[in-house]
């Protein structure tokens, strides 16, 4: 297994189909239409204008294993110091401790990147999830009752934060 900075050429079917994935078969996004090659196009364009990482895990036969990345949390100037984090391994590859392994590189890169909270918007019924975030140090901060619908069902948002030591001087601006 390698780690691997993704590129659109190179990993955007994969990350599609991991995507598409979970969109079809589970709440881990709020999402109910699968993704399409132009909506990763865009997607990957917004990653590099905002230098924000999409960081993978190949296996020796270079498959995709899994993902991460991290966006703008809210867009206004004073949020410039927290980004929303997603984490992604796909399905043929759990259960190895990859989600864990991205986590804790996308922890690394946002520190790099002078960045001081991590933030993860995990649906309530999803306590894998909820346990690798904790594992590492995240903190339950709250909770948004039935904020979403699928699968006939209201889904609970829980939010998870990471406060990291960074930056040293943040400024107003």
């Amino acid at each position: 297994m390698r780690i691997v900075q993704c590129e659109l050429e190179r990993h955007g079917e994969q990350i599609l189909a991991i995507l598409n994935a979970a969109i079809l078969q589970s709440t881990a996004l709020y999402d109910y239409k699968p993704r399409t090659p132009e909506m990763m196009t865009e997607w990957f364009d917004t990653k590099i204008k905002g230098n924000f990482p999409v960081i993978g895990i190949e296996n020796e036969s270079s498959d995709l294993m899994g993902f991460g990345s991290y966006g703008t949390f809210r867009a206004w100037p004073a949020y410039k110091y927290s980004v929303e984090h997603s984490v992604y391994v796909d399905v043929r590859f759990r259960g190895q401790g990859l989600g864990k392994r991205l986590l804790q590189e996308l922890i690394t890169t946002a520190q790099a990147q002078n960045y001081h909270i991590l933030v993860a918007g995990i649906d309530a019924t999803n306590p894998v999830s909820i346990h690798l975030h904790e594992s590492l140090g995240f903190v339950h901060c709250g909770t948004i009752q039935e904020a979403g619908f699928k699968f006939g069902r209201w889904l609970d948002l829980s939010f998870y934060q990471l406060v990291l030591p960074t930056p040293v001087n943040p400024a107003d601006g």
